[in-house]
């Protein structure tokens, strides 16, 4: 009898501290995700709320397509933080199979979204202080120099978002390609053997 209580006192302590890591991880990405969302609401803001008239006339941030894309693309992202957190933070762990590969794809489909906006923003935001004469793009912050300002920080944010959404999906492809194993070898295991499979025939 002692033996089997001991037994049963470290089988508890191994589940207890298997259930205080799976508290800190999930806590952990829950604010990693909640993070961008503050961002993207930050950078939309000060996008939305980007113009200015002076003397040459009035612009701005829907007379450029970049801007409206940035805009769009971090509404979506701060909506889909708060949802992913809320995910994160309400079911019940550990993950199975299925939810890992949602937050695998739509991380990496987020992260893609974000990064493109961002990059073709910046690309305008340079031409709009450089200009480029070979388009005849000319230089308009000089006369705009507010709200080019305002259009770089706005970019500037986005790309931090860029950076929380490049480690969300670190994490969650980690989590999906160490947790669980690749279908071909799940497949195999399952059979009882392993067959190989040549690609290409002679």
């Amino acid at each position: 009898m002692p033996e089997k209580g001991k037994n049963g006192v470290e089988n508890g302590g191994d589940h207890k501290v298997e259930g205080n890591e799976s508290g800190r991880m999930r806590t952990a990405e829950t604010l990693l995700r909640l993070l961008p969302m503050g961002l993207c609401v930050a950078a939309l803001v000060v996008m939305l709320k980007n113009s200015q008239t002076n003397d040459f006339g009035s612009l701005s941030y829907s007379d450029l397509g970049a801007f409206k894309y940035l805009v769009h693309a971090n509404g979506i992202c701060a909506g889909y933080s708060l949802l992913s957190a809320v995910a994160v933070a309400a079911v019940p762990w550990p993950y199975t199979l299925s939810r890992a590969w949602t937050f695998f794809l739509l991380d990496q489909l987020l992260t893609y979204l974000i990064l493109a906006a961002g990059a073709a923003s910046a690309e305008v935001v340079y031409l709009a202080y450089k200009g480029d004469t070979a388009i005849t793009w000319s230089a308009a912050c000089g006369s705009y120099g507010g709200f080019c300002h305002k259009a770089m920080a706005s970019v500037i944010i986005s790309f931090v978002v860029v950076t929380c959404y490049v480690a969300l999906a670190l994490i969650s492809s980690y989590r999906l390609f160490t947790k669980f194993e690749p279908p071909i070898a799940a497949l195999s295991s399952s059979n009882g053997a392993v067959s190989e499979v040549s690609a290409f025939h002679a």
